[in-house]
């Protein structure tokens, strides 16, 4: 039996989880029904792969998929994450940004108790989440102390719309924030998924480190995780030109779930 998939989001990254449909790489999975802001982008999909269109996410539930993957927003995972569980729904998240408010975060794990539903967060534009998590757990059962962070560097454009952009940054680099994941949130509420996915897997967004370089011409972005207890030191540093890599983070997670040997 194959599972039914649903999808909240067709634009570059939903069809990235599409276009790894179309090719047989999710052949576990029928993509039943999808939604989208754009109501075009849902009918381009729909003509490609013969699934429903949704005019809105409760529809997408009431087909009772067994996953729905999230390429939407922030926005979309605030408005409906707890709806989707509570519903039974399992709900994998590329937006983990969103759960840089802590309350939802409780909220949405509340409702996958009830709803019998789990929460998966693709690993997106960083991974390593195993390993980090790993170092924490270590950190947690022997009293150890941890020191975990996470340095991006990224194009100076970028930053355009948030309260550190400078027009010196079109031509000179410049290290524009050092802080905690928490501050790192409150300054750049767009541009945090990296940094709340780091947080969640090793210390939190009190305690975990983050520092942004802003770089001139500069294209994509270079994320070097660093977690360090006593005697382990992990470091995860992946560089992507695009945000392809998160697209396809949903694909692999999907394979890993209906595979019967998983990677973790």
């Amino acid at each position: 039996m194959k599972k039914k998939l649903g999808l909240a989001g067709c634009g570059f990254l939903g069809n990235i989880v599409v276009d790894a449909y179309q090719k047989g790489l999710l052949e576990d999975y029928e993509l039943i029904g999808v939604t989208s802001r754009t109501p075009e982008d849902a009918v381009a999909v729909s003509v490609k792969t013969d699934c429903a269109v949704c005019a809105d996410v409760q529809t997408l539930v009431s087909m009772k998929p067994d996953y729905i993957v999230e390429t939407a927003s922030v926005e979309f995972v605030r408005e409906n994450a707890v709806d989707i569980l509570e519903h039974g729904v399992n709900l994998v998240l590329i937006s983990i940004g969103a759960f840089a408010d802590r309350d939802l975060y409780e909220q949405a794990k509340a409702a996958a108790v009830r709803g019998g539903a789990k929460i998966h967060l693709a690993s997106g534009a960083i991974g390593g989440f195993d390993v980090l998590q790993t170092v924490s757990l270590m950190a947690k059962a022997q009293g150890l102390e941890e020191t975990a962070g996470i340095e991006t560097h990224t194009g100076c454009k970028g930053f355009m719309p948030t309260p550190v952009w400078e027009d010196a940054l079109l031509t000179e680099q410049k290290t524009v924030f050092t802080g905690n994941a928490k501050e790192a949130i409150a300054a750049f509420p767009r541009r945090v998924n990296v940094a709340v996915a780091t947080s969640l897997a090793t210390t939190g967004p009190n305690i975990t480190g983050v520092t942004m370089h802003s770089v001139p011409n500069w294209q994509g972005d270079d994320h070097k995780i660093t977690a360090e207890i006593d005697g382990v030191r992990a470091v995860v540093d992946i560089y992507s030109r695009t945000s392809a890599i998160a697209g396809w983070s949903v694909v692999s997670l999907l394979r890993n779930l209906a595979s019967p040997i998983c990677f973790y």
